[in-house]
This record gives structure tokens, C-alpha cells and sequence, in this order.
């Protein structure tokens, strides 16, 4: 395993929501790591073939990252607000997918399902 992608392992570790890679970017950077973004890009992507990281696309089509809490699969449920995230499982959505790809003839079926809400904290802080 590289230093740089052991640095964008601890930065997305130490990371509480999901971030984009020219964030995680900026603050290796401002950190003084001399790590690029083309590297910062690789290593979320090897991180993520390895399922060592959670991605999703934001409602402006951004892949964002989180460090992995659980190697079981799962689903997300974020905070529109302030990013927070919670890892969800959803046995009906599982029953649901297996059952429409039976339906339709399709093996070996995944799928990802993020859903996207507002956190207690945000609706608390918004009048």
C-alpha cells in the first residue's frame, strides 16, 4: 500500500460525512502533503474496488466518499444540510431488486440505493 493512499485512507478515516476528492485534495495539500489530485482520484478509486470506502453521487452528480463502517452491504441515508451520513440496511429494497431481476430474467443482481433527507440538527437549525 502507497504512503499517498494510506494519506487519503486516514483523511477520509478521520471524516465524519462523505467528501468530495478535491476536498479531501485541499486538505492534504494545506496538511503539506504534496500529493496530486490525479493521485488522490486513484486512491478513492482503489479504495472503493476494495470496499474500503462508500461512494454516491450527489443530487449535482458529484461522487463523494466516506470510509467504510460496516463490510456488509448497505445503504445510506444523508443530510442534505451538513452531510452526515447513516448506514442503513434495507432488507425490503434487497427483497425488491433480487425479485425484479428474477422477474425480468437478470442474474447476479446489485444495485445502490442512497436516500437523502435532513438531519434532526439541520431541521432544528433551519426557522
Amino acid at each position: 500500500m502507497s504512503t499517498r493512499r494510506e494519506a487519503v485512507r486516514q483523511a477520509l478515516n478521520e471524516s465524519s460525512g462523505f467528501r468530495s476528492a478535491q476536498d479531501l485534495y485541499a486538505n492534504l495539500r494545506a496538511e503539506g502533503s504534496k500529493i496530486g489530485l490525479t493521485t488522490v482520484y486513484r486512491a478513492l478509486q482503489a479504495l472503493s474496488n476494495s470496499g474500503e470506502v462508500d461512494v454516491l453521487r450527489t443530487d449535482e452528480g458529484e461522487a463523494v466518499y466516506r470510509a467504510c463502517v460496516t463490510d456488509a452491504h448497505h445503504h445510506h441515508l444523508v443530510c442534505r444540510g451538513c452531510g452526515k451520513a447513516v448506514e442503513v440496511e434495507g432488507p425490503a429494497v434487497e427483497d425488491w431488486a433480487a425479485s425484479l431481476g428474477a422477474q425480468h430474467g437478470f442474474t447476479d443482481i446489485t444495485h445502490t440505493v442512497e436516500v437523502f433527507g435532513t438531519c434532526a440538527a439541520c431541521a432544528a437549525a433551519d426557522p
